[in-house]
């Protein structure tokens, strides 16, 4: 029996670059829509305790505290009181990473898993935000991760620590993204904020245990793509490895045809992905290795 080949972090990384503060605190809102509104006062919470929906109010007591006092009511009575909030509902997000070997390419300003990296932490602070929590859950590598959900700084430190892993050298795929959705189902029990990070490579095979997810939880798919997947430079004979199987081509990109053929493939498969997210009712962001992929994603979920 031999062991699972280990991840690493890519040649050529780059890291996700720096995100603007002004931009997280737009996307914060983004988030909160995004995870079916789950504000204060929109879903009540069990007892009373901080919150800023009004629960009660009563009569001051001995080591309440007394920045709760109610100046109206104190006033109305001539005894003071104190106001007790309906506390808001906890969101728990689940983040599901690709760290397959297809994550490690790029030829623009980052690779696709600098892109999933700064998705991911950016995320991840926004989901533990107002007493949230957020969990992990990586596919795509011989050796699968899994990050119960947990808030506070503690739970940041877990994500930065599993993604700087790296991801699996190529032709070591692992578990599909299909039976991590179907795991997913059962480990999610109460409605909560799925988002998917991948480049989505290969037949859509995820796309019903994703539908399934999308009937119960707010499911957000984030593709990261590269240009170069979309076609094909003119520069000559090219020897081209599938990162997911190994497998080596040999290709003349001298060959006007062939690149058209290229670009009409990666058309479609594109466009069979977005189809069925679609069809699944996940919501669909694309974000490019090209570019500031930060202020694409606030853009697309503004």
């Amino acid at each position: 029996m031999t062991a699972a080949a280990p991840l690493r972090p890519p040649a050529g990384r780059q890291g996700p670059g720096s995100v603007p503060g002004a931009l997280v605190e737009a996307l914060a809102l983004a988030f909160v829509r995004r995870a079916g509104g789950v504000t204060a006062g929109e879903h009540r919470g069990a007892g009373v305790g901080a919150g800023t929906e009004l629960a009660q109010l009563r009569p001051y007591q001995p080591g309440d505290d007394v920045r709760q006092l109610d100046p109206a009511a104190t006033a109305r009575t001539g005894i003071p009181h104190v106001r007790q909030q309906v506390p808001e509902r906890l969101l728990t997000t689940w983040l599901v990473v690709d760290l397959s070997p297809s994550m490690a390419f790029g030829t623009a300003d980052r690779l696709k898993s600098d892109v999933a990296d700064g998705v991911i932490d950016v995320l991840g602070s926004l989901a533990v935000r107002r007493g949230g929590r957020v969990g992990l859950i990586t596919y795509g590598a011989p050796t699968a991760r899994l990050l119960p959900p947990r808030g506070g700084r503690g739970a940041r430190v877990g994500l930065r620590r599993a993604l700087d892993e790296g991801v699996a050298p190529d032709g070591a795929g692992g578990e599909p993204l299909a039976r991590v959705a179907i795991r997913l189902g059962r480990l999610a029990r109460q409605r909560s904020l799925l988002v998917v990070v991948s480049d989505f490579a290969g037949p859509p095979a995820w796309a019903r245990p994703l539908a399934a997810l999308a009937a119960r939880h707010t499911v957000l798919a984030v593709e990261v793509r590269d240009p170069r997947e979309r076609e094909l430079p003119p520069v000559g004979r090219l020897a081209l490895v599938d990162p997911e199987t190994g497998a080596r081509v040999e290709a003349d990109t001298r060959d006007r045809r062939l690149r058209e053929r290229f670009a009409r493939a990666a058309a479609e498969e594109r466009g069979a992905v977005a189809a069925a997210l679609r069809r699944a009712g996940v919501e669909h962001v694309v974000l490019s290795t090209a570019g500031a992929w930060a202020r694409e994603l606030g853009r697309r979920l503004a």
